[in-house]
């Protein structure tokens, strides 16, 4: 009989799409995949190892798993094996039985059938220069996107980042592995593709950049919409920006992570750009892509961020007036630059005084953003038939990413509809078939 698998999964879309590649490579052996976790053998937790709270997340579930299936085995894939190998392994009151990194997935039927044999913990955290499992064709779940790994790993070293550690350095997937793959999606049903990678645009393989990848995709028949995260500012040229301008099906929206707004900061980030580099980005994309709508990544309370630096910060979101941001307090990670080189010295208080402003400042800009959209109609591709909070209305995205909630009428997931925008509010936008 085949062994039970439940998978549970954190963090990033990254983990998400690996988790995907997991179900492939476990049912073509002896697994099978199970939706509750009490009907699993074996429960497995794809981790994410940016912030702390993700690691202390971690440690309470494997304890609450034991509690409720004794007999099960646990096993910790993902960023967090391989930058906690040995307190996973080690501490005695963790219960885990096996670990695989992110590069080691392929090995996990082999993993867990030696813990069988020998009742002896497991593990795979080698990370490779090669493996991009272009060779393994992911177990989705039905929707109208598909995330899609076209490049994996990093080599940015961004001083508060464990990703390069975690993942290993960057290697891309050849890019007529990537376009066929696009085609099965479409023959499935898929409307949208998203294009991942830890640095998506710097995707290079042999001649083929990130923005001839792009062509490439957008050039595949059935295709409606293609996005990609998460990218990094330094690798944005015009070619690039000129692809998303002229494909009607390269959806027009940014994602520039800003991360801070003084020049000083990110130089001890090692982001490699200034703060008016970044601006001088923002405007030169906006000059090319009209009405594109662009989001970011903000970090504050970076050590030794004072007062005044982090007010570049605001300064930056003020002129840019993003239409979405995500922002962070600093959280030190073990085994990054900066946690090694730097002490964790802005307080508690002001690290929350300074997530507060940003957070008030930004539903200020989101909402100016989306009331600019009152009266416009946007073609609409539907993700949900039903909204959680109203199962009167349905739910859509726009080309620019912006959710919109509207009084259904026999719509199904994946139509695409135009819709009027009646209401905006910092969150979302309402509209009228």
């Amino acid at each position: 009989m085949k062994e039970k698998v439940f998978i549970e999964t954190y963090g990033c879309q990254m983990n998400v799409y690996d988790t995907e590649l997991v179900k492939s490579i476990l049912t073509k052996h002896k697994f099978s995949i199970v939706d509750k976790e009490e009907q699993a053998e074996i429960v497995m937790l794809n981790t994410c190892s940016v912030r702390d709270n993700a690691n202390r997340k971690i440690y309470n579930r494997v304890h609450e798993i034991k509690k409720q299936n004794q007999n099960a085995l646990i096993g910790v894939l993902g960023c967090m094996a391989t930058n906690f190998k040995k307190d996973l392994l080690d501490n005695t009151k963790l219960k885990i039985d096996f670990i695989a990194g992110p590069d080691s997935y392929k090995q996990l039927p082999t993993l867990i059938e030696d813990l069988r044999e020998t009742n002896e913990k497991t593990y795979d955290i080698n990370l490779s220069e090669f493996e991009t499992y272009s060779d393994v064709y992911p177990v989705r779940e039905k929707g109208v996107n598909a995330w899609i790994a076209v490049m994996r790993g990093c080599n940015n070293f961004c001083t508060f980042c464990v990703v390069p550690y975690t993942r290993g350095r960057e290697r891309s997937r050849d890019p007529l592995n990537v376009v066929e793959e696009v085609k099965r999606l479409v023959s499935e049903g898929y409307k949208q593709v998203t294009l991942l990678g830890q640095n998506v645009n710097s995707y290079k393989f042999e001649d083929f950049d990130f923005a001839d990848l792009i062509k490439m995709v957008s050039d595949v028949e059935g295709v409606e919409r293609i996005r990609y995260t998460s990218p990094h500012p330094k690798d944005y040229p015009t070619k690039l920006l000129k692809v998303m301008a002229e494909r009607d099906n390269v959806c027009k929206q940014l994602h520039m992570p800003l991360q801070a707004g003084n020049d000083r900061v990110l130089h001890k980030m090692n982001r490699t750009y200034t703060k008016q580099e970044f601006l001088d980005l923002i405007a030169h994309a906006r000059e090319i892509i009209p009405n594109v709508k662009i989001s970011t990544d903000i970090i504050v309370g970076f050590p030794t961020e004072t007062q005044e630096e982090f007010e570049d910060t605001v300064e930056v979101m003020n002129k840019v007036k993003f239409d979405q941001a995500f922002i962070f307090k600093y959280s030190e990670r073990p085994n990054t630059r900066a946690a090694q080189k730097f002490p964790d010295d802005v307080s508690e208080p002001d690290k929350t005084k300074r997530i507060v402003e940003c957070v008030e400042l930004q539903k200020e800009h989101s909402l100016e953003s989306n009331q600019s959209e009152i009266g416009k109609t946007h073609m609409l591709l539907i993700e949900e038939e039903f909204s959680k909070k109203n199962p009167e209305l349905a739910v859509g995205r726009t080309d620019c990413n912006k959710v919109v909630s509207f009084l259904r009428n026999n719509n199904k997931v994946g139509d695409l509809v135009p819709v009027k925008i009646t209401q905006a509010s910092p969150h979302g936008l309402r509209g009228l078939l």
